[in-house]
């Protein structure tokens, strides 16, 4: 089952921190803060395509090794590892970005709150306080690190529960003989 994990996983979170980091550069060359790449929405699906992935470990799991059964609890502990594999993917490919940028990821964040708190109409210096306090929590990998994890860790955590459910059922997408 570890093998299985593993390689789906590696799968998922390639995926993801291949196409998240195309779009972060992508964005960036391009200086447009409008890009479909600089949307959570675009992040959010990309994760949820990437994770599939965990359907697709349980289904083969269920049909090539354990002969078209499986239970529920099995099948959602597969789930929980490979989205946990490839939340460590994503947060070493998003460390490894940052230090290819030089960190400058918190500025950028930071200069786009202000912007929007700018454009709202709210307080210069609420939004500057709020800036600099995530410039300071995001300079702590302690903080960055389980942040980065969380963000898509959970997005796994649902995929693995529906496909658990789902697949633990022997006539969904049953063995081929």
């Amino acid at each position: 089952m570890f093998g299985t994990a593993l390689r789906y996983g590696a799968i998922s979170g390639g995926i993801i921190v291949a196409v998240l980091i195309a779009g972060i550069v992508a964005t960036s060359e391009h200086q447009t803060q409008s890009s479909i790449f600089s949307t959570e929405w675009f992040g959010y699906t990309v994760m949820l395509v990437a994770l599939s992935t965990i359907f697709l470990a349980i289904r083969d799991y269920r049909n090539k090794i354990l002969g078209g059964v499986i239970k529920f609890l099995p099948a959602l502990g597969l789930g929980l590892s490979i989205a946990f594999i490839a939340g460590l993917a994503y947060v070493i490919g998003w460390e490894f970005y940052l230090y290819a940028t030089h960190y400058s990821f918190a500025d950028h964040y930071a200069a786009a709150i202000i912007e929007h708190a700018r454009r709202a109409g709210t307080s210069a210096q609420a939004a500057a306080a709020e800036a600099q306090s995530f410039r300071d929590g995001y300079a702590n990998p302690l903080i960055r690190v389980p942040m980065t994890f969380l963000e898509i860790f959970p997005v796994g955590v649902l995929i693995a529960l529906i496909s658990a459910a789902v697949l633990r059922n022997p006539k969904v997408l049953p063995r081929r003989s």
